[in-house]
């Protein structure tokens, strides 16, 4: 049995969260409009875009290599795999309401809820 104790050289950090989307230039502007960021960015690849963000990289991919080329495009989230966070779950929530984001959940325990993107993927915006 290996060593656990040893130095591992992978950082306990996450350098970055890829969203897998069917069209990128579709999800830019959408991601762009929830977040409130600018959609100047320069779409990488023809199939990356990185989200301008605090913290951690967001980036929207088409993903090629996993099932991009396929006709329904890369497998999407089934259960939200990050959470964007908020000062306020109320205005978040009607918010994305406005904006005619699908709402899968109601705010819960005053804290969450979760919506599906336009490429089907479930996400989270948490308190």
């Amino acid at each position: 049995m290996r060593n656990l104790h040893v130095q591992s050289p992978i950082k306990n950090q996450v350098g970055g969260v890829f969203i897998p989307v069917r069209d990128i230039k579709k999800a830019k502007d959408w991601y762009c409009k929830i977040l409130g960021v600018p959609s100047d960015g320069d779409i990488l690849f023809e199939h990356l875009y990185l989200l301008p963000m605090n913290g951690p990289d967001v980036i929207l991919d088409q993903m090629p290599m996993w099932g991009g080329n396929e006709p329904s495009g890369p497998p999407t989230y089934k259960t939200p795999a990050f959470m964007f966070q908020t000062d306020d779950i109320y205005a978040s929530y009607q918010f994305m309401k406005d904006n005619e984001v699908e709402l899968v959940t109601d705010i819960q325990s005053e804290k969450w809820f979760v919506f599906r993107d336009p490429d089907g993927n479930l996400l989270m915006v948490c308190k």
